[in-house]
């Protein structure tokens, strides 16, 4: 997913409530709000029990209870 606003990721939080792994990439959004996006995710995903894992610069992917992340390469 790709938000231009913050209202575009509350899909995100309710995706991995469904147990879906999300990819987000923040670069469309003002850093402000970009930072508050992704508080914002983070605490929904912490809050059912789910992980992220910063992929990029403004790029992260936040999983659900049970998904294991694991990341190969340097």
């Amino acid at each position: 997913m790709e938000p231009h606003r913050f209202e575009d990721v509350l899909p995100a939080v309710q995706a991995v409530r469904e147990r879906k792994t999300v990819v987000l990439n923040f670069a469309s959004m003002p850093p402000e709000e970009a930072q508050r996006a992704a508080d914002f995710v983070s605490g929904g995903v912490f809050a059912l029990d789910g992980q992220q894992e910063r992929l990029g610069e403004m790029v992260f992917l936040f999983a659900p209870c049970g998904v294991e992340v694991t990341r190969e390469g340097p």
